[in-house]
């Protein structure tokens, strides 16, 4: 039996945490949660399909980690997917300049996660 595929997320909302265990469950995916970038820095370098950040998480600073994800060879090719609220137009444009693979809405992430996450359980970063 093979290991299933990893998903990272950074966030501290426990709505949310609930919803993306659930969709990465579904997916045939396993969901890691962690809270600081220092975390994050360290399960992504164990690798993964995808890295889920709130980009709203000011205290774990992810426009800071994705430029250090997207600059280190063993994490650039990470698929890195935000989500921001809706009126976070500069956020949301600052988190595609550092890197950040895809970036939605908070509603549009919330209704599209099961696409999403069968995206990277079939090996899919686009």
């Amino acid at each position: 039996m093979t290991t299933p595929k990893k998903v990272i997320a950074l966030l501290n909302d426990l709505m949310f945490t609930v919803k993306i265990q659930e969709a990465a469950k579904r997916a045939g995916l396993e969901a890691v949660f962690v809270t600081t970038q220092q975390d994050a820095l360290v399960r992504a370098g164990q690798g993964a399909a995808a890295l889920i950040l709130d980009l709203n998480y000011a205290a774990a600073e992810p426009l800071e980690l994705i430029g250090k994800l997207k600059n280190d060879e063993q994490t650039k090719d990470i698929a890195l997917v935000g989500y921001v609220s809706h009126v976070q137009v500069d956020l949301r444009q600052a988190a595609q300049e550092k890197g950040c693979d895809t970036v939605l809405a908070r509603s549009a992430f919330s209704q599209n996660l099961p696409a999403i996450f069968e995206r990277y359980a079939d090996g899919s970063k686009d």
